[in-house]
């Protein structure tokens, strides 16, 4: 099982960004799928599932806000994360994980939102 992440960058607050997540190893369209992050000094904080089609997506990081939208191409074998109007506590490491077991977590990509 791999999970590579990546589209982390630096980018300044109000600005946009959509992770990727490239998986392999595993029947990817079958699975459910979840976007996490870890900020400086504190817990791993869960974003969003998705489920194998896409279809249902469950956001756990503040829905209201709705900057965070969770997809994914079956067809490209790849889990995004878009990330709107971004903000100083947005800043992270993000992660995407295969929830189905084995569960396996990719190694995350870093995002810092600095003016």
């Amino acid at each position: 099982v791999q999970l590579q992440a990546s589209g982390g960058g630096l980018v300044q607050p109000g600005g946009s960004l959509r992770l990727s997540c490239a998986a392999s190893g595993f029947l990817f369209s079958e699975t459910y799928m979840d976007w996490t992050r870890q900020a400086p000094g504190k817990g791993l904080e869960r974003i969003a599932v998705i489920s194998p089609t896409g279809e249902i997506t469950n956001y756990h990081i503040d829905a209201r806000q709705d900057r965070f939208t969770i997809s994914r191409d079956n067809t490209k074998n790849t889990l995004y994360l878009q990330i709107d109007s971004l903000k100083f506590d947005d800043t992270a490491v993000y992660y995407c994980s295969k929830l189905s077991l084995p569960a396996a977590t990719g190694q995350g990509t870093q995002v810092t939102v600095s003016s």
